[in-house]
């Protein structure tokens, strides 16, 4: 496992990624908390997809030579160290001062993908420069498709190597806390691939969640599948829809072409939506190997990954994990949240005699 700080250092202390989240959370103040650790309404999805990976349970097999267990895979073509990368997510200079450059070292360090988000605190050009392993860009569409189509030409231009549409959240949904304290972004953080610092610090907050005030007015609510074609006509990457939680959406998913991602927004957008990993078998069966399909949402230990690649994912991406590293230990932070993961991974695969994530199928799993 790699050392990042010295053996002294609180980070390499951490045994699990319960413990990084737990330093995390210690190091955020109550705003930044609020916002990364909320779901919708009750909770219920949120909490849900982790119980959905406790629910599974494993079927090892026995008497393997397992002296020599491989975690490396491809996503999308592009060699990776390991079948975990780096999530989307909003305002990482909420989380450390690094921001997405923390998050992006730490995932090139550790030799994989870094999905940068639309709401990022970065410029696309900076982080592209860092994630030496490749990233990937997420979109939402804006009314003014202009701006997303320049958008989506600069991910291009730095080097990204998908582009990933998030289908799943036309509104915002209802995080409580959000609203209760009327989130709002720092003045010295701005959302340069979403528009100025300007535009965001002027949205008014008395009445909630500066985000979703900003975000209502942004984000374009008509989107249809019809719609992908004019997003095929400003991008030649290739296309990953992120929401998607029914064998219904991707038949159609695949039918235009697309990957897909299986994703409830991390338990933020519909309360009581069925868990990622429960509505991973049936997208995984509708696609029939003419896409890939990737998962996010409740993964936090390394018999979860195995999990969802035993199910179909070509690999799973981390939400809050790595901004609990992130704020934990910066780009130290994000590394160590991916090595125990994957550490946990390879323990867990040769303990079930599998050597190579290939050989990852329903075979190991009684639900």
């Amino acid at each position: 496992m790699t050392t990042l700080l010295g053996a002294t250092h609180p980070l390499e202390q951490t045994v699990n990624l319960a413990e990084l989240e737990a330093l995390g959370r210690a190091a955020l103040d109550q705003n930044a908390l609020e916002y990364y650790a909320s779901g919708a309404n009750d909770e219920v999805t949120l909490r849900e997809n982790r119980e959905g990976f406790r629910r599974l349970k494993l079927r090892p097999r026995m008497l393997v030579d397992v002296s020599d267990v491989e975690t490396r895979t491809t996503l999308l073509g592009l060699p990776v160290q390991m079948p975990i990368a780096i999530a989307p997510s909003a305002f990482h200079g909420l989380a450390h001062a690094d921001a997405e450059l923390g998050t992006a070292r730490g995932a090139a360090r550790m030799g994989t993908v870094m999905t940068l988000s639309t709401f990022s605190n970065t410029p696309i050009e900076a982080v592209a420069a860092q994630a030496t392993a490749g990233f990937w860009f997420q979109l939402y569409l804006y009314r003014q498709r202009e701006i997303s189509a320049e958008v989506v030409q600069r991910a291009e231009a730095a080097g990204a190597r998908a582009l990933v549409l998030t289908v799943d959240a036309p509104f915002l949904g209802r995080r409580e806390p959000n609203e209760r304290n009327r989130f709002a972004l720092p003045p010295h953080l701005g959302v340069p691939n979403a528009g100025t610092r300007q535009e965001l610090a002027g949205v008014e907050t008395e009445s909630g969640s500066q985000l979703v005030n900003y975000f209502q007015g942004l984000v374009d609510k008509t989107v249809t599948w019809n719609d992908l074609a004019w997003l095929r006509g400003v991008t030649s990457l290739p296309i990953v829809l992120k929401g998607i939680l029914t064998a219904e959406d991707a038949e159609l998913a695949a039918q235009h072409g697309c990957h897909i991602w299986v994703s409830n927004h991390g338990g933020r957008q519909l309360d009581t939506a069925i868990s990622a990993v429960e509505a991973l078998p049936e997208v995984v069966d509708a696609v029939a190997g003419r896409s890939e399909v990737y998962l996010d949402g409740g993964v936090t230990r390394g018999t979860d990954v195995l999990k969802a690649l035993a199910l179909g994912a070509q690999g799973v991406f981390l939400g809050r994990a790595a901004l609990w590293g992130l704020a934990a230990g910066g780009e130290a932070g994000v590394a160590r949240t991916l090595d125990l993961l994957n550490e946990e991974l390879r323990l867990a695969m040769a303990l079930c005699g599998k050597v190579t994530v290939g050989e990852l199928g329903r075979d190991l799993i009684r639900n």
